[in-house]
């Protein structure tokens, strides 16, 4: 949206001095993205309507999982969250002008064509839990090329790190944010509307075997697909 770019120029003065010790000021750097895609998004009349399944601690790390048809969830999972939190996302999300600085500083940029940038993403990611830090994963991986979208198949690592680091797991569903505003929104546009997201109990991974990480990603996978399903998502 040109409205994210905007309010990024706004708060890029403020955001390059941060970026110059991001372990230092993450905590302002996630601020700054949190207000960011706040006002963007009431500029553009653009709401997001968040319905809790049962209170979350966010003072404790989570993974959080959600299905991803368009540019606004990453807008929806930095509202989500009130705590800071780090995304993993593809490498070129480096080359935006506006997600480039938040993967030079709090998030994780992936490069999935290789295995060597796969493993520091998650070692990475591993640490950053370890130390309280909630992470926010597409499990998908990517936005899909058709229109109505279809929920892919999930890698498998955000669950097994979730079981390796004893997090839980926050299945969350985007209802309709391709509705408003599909993938970049260059083919269809956008329109104002309210983006409903739902955010379902955490799934403690505390008690499960490392071997169970492939269940526990069917399971997270089937339960985004009935609830997206039945709510008209596809």
């Amino acid at each position: 949206m040109a409205s994210v770019l905007v309010f990024f120029t706004l708060f890029f003065p403020l955001l390059h001095i941060l970026a110059k010790n991001p372990i230092r000021h993450s905590r302002r750097i996630a601020r700054c993205r949190r207000i960011i895609g706040w006002l963007s998004s009431i500029c553009v009349g653009i709401r997001y309507r968040f319905n809790y399944e049962t209170a979350i601690d966010w003072t404790t790390p989570h993974i959080i999982c959600a299905n991803h048809t368009s540019n606004l969830d990453i807008t929806a999972m930095v509202l989500l969250c009130p705590a800071d939190f780090s995304f993993i996302g593809k490498i070129e999300l480096l080359d935006n002008p506006v997600t480039g600085l938040f993967f030079r500083t709090i998030d994780i940029p992936l490069n999935r064509k290789s295995n060597i940038s796969a493993f520091k993403a998650f070692k990475r990611a591993d640490s950053n839990l370890r130390n309280g830090r909630s992470m926010a994963i597409f499990p998908e991986g990517h936005i899909g090329e058709e229109f109505p979208p279809s929920l892919y198949d999930f890698k498998n690592g955000p669950f097994k790190l979730a079981i390796e680091t004893k997090v839980p797991i926050v299945p969350v569903v985007i209802h309709n944010a391709w509705k408003i505003f599909w993938d970049d929104a260059k083919r269809f546009g956008s329109r104002p509307g309210t983006v409903l997201v739902e955010v379902f109990t955490p799934i403690n991974t505390a008690h499960l075997p490392l071997e169970h990480a492939d269940q526990l990603r069917d399971e997270v996978h089937a339960l985004i697909k009935k609830h997206w399903n039945r709510t008209g998502g596809l």
